[in-house]
């Protein structure tokens, strides 16, 4: 009834007062769930220290697992609405592989401050982990986590490798989605691009996968499961097509969010870690930029 009376307020609210109505879809979609809060504190830290790390006035929870000084370690870049002790799943086989491992919470998610977040945020603070701890071996980002590494790794996030399991390619489709569950019509959902583009400083355009995977010239391991409702499987797919050094490991059955869990998913990212060829080699052609024919 509550998702009923949001679309209701966006579809009359476009014409009928199109500038509170864009200030509020604007609002909601940079605004995590609240349960993201609720799943962080209820979720077991598995025995990190945990950190506090300021960026830019903000007190970003971080989670350390092993000596990332001394060791190896694998930055966890988390999803939307999600946060960085997802990645728990993981630990046992990083952590009995030599590997430190280094996790956080972005803005408005899990146990950090905030209310609003955006992509750029997401990047922004991806950089600022990755310079405190220093070089990575590896990162490993899930859904918005994977296209903010993407593009944290094309503005200079020092890391060996990337595993990029189930990734956001295009944030304006992703917008385009967002705006037609919430039934709000084409031309409020340019505004609210120009509203973000404004006060952002960067375009939804410039953030896609295509335009940023080909300046990256390290090895990356993209997963993306083909019964994916929440980011389409194409999505994935065009990160190997662009990325120069990649592979694409397709899975089904286990769509958005199972896909980060599970046992074979985290066996192949380990011998891709390992320096393994795990996947397929996917190649771009002019007639075929990306997706399927």
């Amino acid at each position: 009834m509550r998702l009923y009376g949001l679309r209701l307020g966006f579809a009359l609210g476009g014409p009928l007062a199109p500038k509170a109505t864009l200030q509020r879809a604007a609002r909601l979609f940079s605004t995590p769930m609240p349960s993201t809060r609720s799943r962080a504190a209820a979720a077991p830290t598995q025995g990190a220290r945990e950190e506090r790390l300021d960026v830019d006035g903000h007190a970003i929870a971080a989670y350390v697992w092993g000596d990332p000084v001394r060791q190896p370690y694998v930055l966890f870049a988390h999803g939307w609405s999600s946060h960085g002790t997802r990645i728990a799943p993981w630990l046992p086989t990083l952590l009995a592989d030599g590997y430190a491992v280094v996790a956080f919470d972005q803005p408005a998610h899990g146990r950090s401050p905030g209310t609003q977040a955006t992509l750029p945020d997401f990047t922004h603070h991806l950089l600022a982990v990755g310079q405190h701890y220093g070089p990575a071996a590896a990162v490993i980002g899930h859904s918005l986590g994977g296209a903010a590494t993407l593009l944290a790794m094309a503005q200079g996030l020092q890391a060996s490798r990337a595993v990029l399991i189930a990734p956001a390619a295009d944030p304006i489709a992703a917008a385009e989605r967002f705006a037609n569950v919430m039934w709000m019509g084409r031309r409020l959902c340019q505004r609210m691009f120009a509203y973000f583009e404004s006060r952002i400083g960067v375009t939804f355009e410039a953030q896609q996968a295509h335009l940023n995977a080909p300046a990256i010239g390290r090895p990356a391991l993209i997963v993306h499961d083909l019964e994916d409702r929440d980011v389409p499987w194409e999505e994935g797919e065009r990160y190997a097509r662009y990325w120069p050094d990649s592979r694409l490991l397709t899975t089904r059955g286990l769509g958005h969010r199972r896909v980060l869990d599970d046992g074979e998913v985290i066996a192949a990212g380990l011998r891709f870690l390992r320096g393994e060829n795990v996947g397929d080699r996917i190649v771009s052609s002019s007639n075929l930029p990306f997706g399927v024919a």
